[in-house]
This record gives C-alpha cells, structure tokens and sequence, in this order.
C-alpha cells in the first residue's frame, strides 16, 4: 500500500487539520468532525447542512462557504457521520431561518440525518430535507434502496446555496432543491477499483483491460463488466443510459466529474466527447464543469451529470460562491 498518511486510525483527523491550516475562512472541529464557514451563522439566511463519509473530497467540505454549504459533517472513510455531528452544526449554523440537510441516498446519511434532525428540532431548529437520488445505474445497491446519491449532489448544494444566499424561505430553498434533483441523473465509469487506507487493498477486483459500467463512489462495483472501451464509446454508452431516462425539456448543466485519479488532460477529452452526443442528440447545454469533485478516494473513471434547468436554476447556478472547490462572481 502507497499512501500519502501516517496510519489509517488518523487519516480523516489529519485532513481536517490540514484544511484547518490551509482555509482560514472556516471554522473546523477536528475533535468533533464538523466544518463550518467562519462567519456562521449568518443572520436571515437558511443554512445548507450536508455530510458524508469522507473519501469523496472536495464534497462535502470542499463546499462550506458563501453561496453553497453553512457546514458539512465529514464521518470516517466511506462511512456516514453520526446524528451528534449533524445536529451539532445545524445549531452553529441556524440564525433563526432554519437548516437544510442535503442527504445523499445510502441507509446509514438517511438514517442519521433523520436521527439528527429530530434532535435539532428538539432544539426548536426548523429543519428541511433534499435527498439526492440522482444515479440511473442500479435501483438498489450494497449501500442503498433506491438510487444512489451522487453527482447531482454539487448542484443541488450549489443551486439551493445560492436560493438561501439570497435570504429565500426554507421551504423555497427545499423546493429548489429538490427540482434540482428531480432534474438530474447520473452514470459513472470505473477504470480502477479505489483502496481504503483501512483494506490498503482494491474494493473489488478490475482486471487489466476491462472497465465497470454503472459504479457507485463507495468502491462498489457496478451493473456490468466490459473490455476496455475508447472515450468516445464511455461517453456514448453514459449519454444514453442518462437520456433514457430522461430526455431533456430544455438545456442543461453538465458536469464532468473525475473519480479522484484520472487527469484533467483525460477530463477535458471525455468532455469533448461528452459534448459530441450531446450535440447529435439535440440537447443544448447551459453550462459545463469539469473536474474532480465527487470522488471515490484514487479511483480511475468518471461520471456524467445533467441537470435541466429553466432559467431561474440557471440564474442560481451563475450567482457567486466562494469555497475552497468552487467559486466564482466574488
């Protein structure tokens, strides 16, 4: 095993001390595992609060700061944060408006969140709820009953981010958020299995020349094996699978999201041709991202994510933020 940490036991701990140091705009608990932009809370302002385990940097912690997330709650590698760590930034971060929690769909984020807005509303914090279910490529899997939370998970955060920024209600900014899933599917490519610093070995087994289709980003598997496939045959295959299930009304965001080890260079091809089909099959695109994002530790692939959005979601995108993974407009 080739990793850049001292042991296993302390891997999350050490990030979030190195964060600490390196973004003094937030406020970070390493002892408690809460992150929290440093001006919270903000008065007028509904709070975005999401979490997840940790291994799928820059989410969510990457988005704390104005314009997207009040706080994010990192649990250990692949593992769901606990309702204590939720329910305690949800009360540093609420000025009054209430909390929004952005829950991706896998048992343990839905169950705690749920535990955890109980005991915030015990403390007389409004709470809402968007639940990310954007992944076409299984209905049920190892970590989840339905589809899984993935990519859409940036926008949702970014959009009804923008929505609380603009000091909306909770319950505008929860609808917001919850078009915005509504809107959005996804489909992500392995090339590689990722290690955990616990396993130190791959989560499943991809043999030289083959790919998996369908991959989720806790190092599961997905819902088919091939031999390797040419960008342009990846971006084809993910297109389709996405516009099937929903062909789009009117244009759309796209993001191009890396695994955590496939290079910017490998990135910006896969968009072009991301683009390509894109354009064959008559769909406008709004806006374009491409880069690491929601990751799954040193995975190799990609995932393709579209959102439709009319030009209220539009405007929302567009409006500044400013995070240590995303900004722009400050």
């Amino acid at each position: 095993m080739r990793m850049l940490i001292n042991v296993p036991e302390t891997v999350v701990a050490d990030a979030l001390r190195g964060m600490a140091a390196a973004y003094p705009d937030l406020t970070v608990d390493v002892e408690n595992r809460v992150i929290v932009r440093r001006d919270a809370p903000v008065a007028g302002q509904v709070a975005l609060v999401s979490g997840g385990g940790s291994g799928h940097e820059p989410l969510h912690g990457g988005f704390v700061g104005p314009g997207m997330l009040a706080a994010a709650c990192p649990g250990e590698v692949f593992t769901s944060p606990v309702p204590d760590q939720m329910a305690r930034a949800a009360a540093a971060v609420d000025s009054g408006a209430g909390v929004l929690f952005v829950v991706k769909n896998y048992t343990g984020d839905v169950l705690n969140f749920d535990m955890a807005a109980e005991l915030a509303e015990d403390e007389g914090v409004q709470v809402g709820k968007v639940l990310v279910d954007d992944d076409v490529a299984v209905t049920d899997s190892l970590y989840t009953a339905g589809r899984r939370g993935t990519g859409a998970t940036l926008f949702v955060e970014k959009i009804a981010g923008a929505a609380a920024a603009e000091g909306q209600p909770l319950e505008r900014v929860e609808a917001v958020g919850r078009q915005v899933n509504e809107n959005s599917r996804s489909f992500g490519v392995a090339l590689s299995a990722c290690t955990t610093p616990a396993k130190g070995s791959p989560t499943f087994d991809l043999p030289d020349g083959e790919l998996e289709l369908g991959i989720g980003i806790h190092g599961e598997p997905g819902r088919e094996r091939r031999p390797m496939m040419t960008s342009g045959e990846i971006a084809d295959f993910a297109v389709h699978v996405i516009l099937e299930d929903m062909p789009p009304r009117s244009p759309v965001l796209v993001l191009v999201n890396g695994m955590g080890a496939t290079p910017l260079l490998e990135l910006f091809g896969f968009n072009a041709e991301v683009q390509r089909v894109l354009s064959e099959r008559g769909v406008a695109v709004a806006r374009t991202l491409v880069g690491n994002y929601v990751t799954s530790l040193d995975m190799a692939g990609v995932s393709v994510t579209l959102c439709q959005v009319d030009e209220e979601l539009l405007r929302l995108w567009d409006a500044p933020v400013k995070t240590p993974a995303l900004r722009w407009g400050m």
